[in-house]
């Protein structure tokens, strides 16, 4: 990254075990406003790649900034570079999927350094966030669980969750995936002209 580099960075968190199935569709819908701006950098994190480890609530990070297991630190470095951030998500038992559950939980970090170590905010740099959801069922507690624990995440990292989609019933087919994947193209299309 040069002096002069005016380039914007998103980072997705890809939350699916299958790299080719709905959740990717849905994805790839959103990313379409995205594919020939030259001014965008798109990063993507696998969470089933990276495999986070869960909080043990150890207390290390109300001690000083950052937390005892290294294995988040290049998504903190990557997170706290980005100007969006896109959580792309099947859901799995009302809420996100293991990878991911274990990543909030490890957001902990941002939580002690605000209230314990008054780091105010802890990320400087503001973002917004969206999270397009896939769901085998239609129920609308599920997505409820799931933006609650981003805002509730994103709440002491300087991020904004401004639009989420869900492309539900997916154990029906593909019945609805038009209209999800519009809905997700038209947010990418926001996003972008907004940012």
């Amino acid at each position: 990254m040069g002096l002069f580099d005016n380039k914007k960075r998103a980072l997705v968190l890809f939350c699916s075990p299958n790299g080719h199935g709905h959740t990717r569709s849905l994805l790839r819908s959103f990313s379409e406003a995205f594919k020939d701006q030259k001014d965008w950098e798109v990063r993507e994190m696998n969470l089933y790649d990276m495999q986070p480890k869960p909080c043990t609530a150890c207390g290390e990070c109300a001690k000083k900034e950052g937390c005892k297991f290294p294995d988040l630190d290049g998504f903190d470095k990557a997170f706290r570079k980005r100007d969006l951030v896109v959580v792309a998500s099947p859901v799995y038992n009302a809420s996100f999927p293991a990878p991911m559950k274990a990543l909030l939980d490890r957001t902990q970090r941002y939580f002690e350094a605000r209230f314990s170590l008054n780091k105010r905010p802890p990320i400087k740099k503001h973002r917004p966030a969206v999270l397009l959801l896939t769901m085998g069922s239609e129920e609308d507690f599920a997505v409820e669980v799931a933006t609650y624990q981003l805002k509730r995440a994103f709440s002491v990292m300087n991020t904004d969750l401004v639009g989420c989609v869900v492309w539900d019933s997916t154990d029906r087919g593909r019945e609805n995936q038009v209209a999800a994947q519009k809905k997700a193209s038209a947010l990418g299309v926001e996003i972008l002209a907004g940012i």
